[in-house]
């Protein structure tokens, strides 16, 4: 009896890690545990948007105007050393680190954001046309960034999160998701599709082909749309009113 039971547990396990490998197989990348991302990426776009704060005009930016770029290198600099080549799960205070990095940038550029449209509604800034667009412009790609990092950052609970496949419900919905077979078998998204989110948002005002699913990323992208149109239309009518 004792033999026949231990034979028939030996078979159901043996059943178990069929079923488990077979379902490793046929589960998308993205749904599954897999390796950190390359960090080049996310890393090389910090540091556009840290040589773009610092072209800011300083009567735009907090004072004194390098204190909020250089704490922004020193966060990148000790999550580059803490995971140098890939966005691994390894710590929740990496994870801390991450956010208080996204977040100092977001107040940066959303200071300077505020002071440029307060200027343009008052007449006190925008006196050139040609400076004014750059400054317009490199406070609109920041916001680009910016709102990447976010939607990097928090889908699914973040990269490393995802890399552990732990969320099995997705907050933002890609065409490789609802398409397979269009994509390789090991496809998941990385920093440069939510790049790639983020600006498409901020220039048509809506999604085009990702779905944001959940609460927080329809108000997010929302809030993303309302600055760039707001930004965009003030500048540009001031550029054209000097022009004229």
């Amino acid at each position: 009896m004792t033999d026949g039971t231990n034979d028939a547990e030996s078979r159901l396990a043996r059943i178990e890690r069929l079923l488990e490998s077979r379902e490793r197989e046929v589960a998308p990348a993205w749904r599954r545990a897999t390796r950190g991302e390359p960090r080049w990426a996310v890393t090389a776009v910090i540091l556009v948007a840290v040589v773009l704060q610092l072209s800011v005009p300083h009567g735009l930016t907090l004072q004194p105007y390098w204190v909020l770029p250089a704490l922004e290198s020193v966060l990148l600099a000790g999550l580059i050393v803490a995971n140098p080549r890939r966005v691994e799960p390894r710590s929740r205070p990496l994870r801390w680190l991450g956010l208080t990095l996204i977040s100092v940038i977001s107040l940066a550029n959303g200071w300077a954001a505020v002071r440029l449209v307060a200027g343009l509604v008052n007449g006190t800034e925008g006196e050139d046309a040609g400076p004014l667009l750059l400054t317009g412009g490199g406070i609109w790609l920041t916001n680009v960034i910016v709102f990447a990092l976010w939607y990097w950052e928090w889908d699914r609970g973040g990269p490393m999160a995802r890399a552990r496949g732990h969320h099995r419900f997705a907050d933002f919905l890609f065409v490789q998701m609802q398409s397979p077979e269009t994509a390789p078998p090991d496809w998941e998204p990385a920093f440069l599709d939510y790049l790639y989110l983020s600006f498409t948002n901020s220039t048509a005002f809506s999604p085009t082909d990702v779905m944001p699913l959940s609460r927080w990323a329809k108000m997010l992208m929302m809030l993303q749309s309302s600055i760039s149109l707001v930004t965009v239309v003030l500048v540009v009518a001031r550029a054209v009113n000097i022009l004229r």
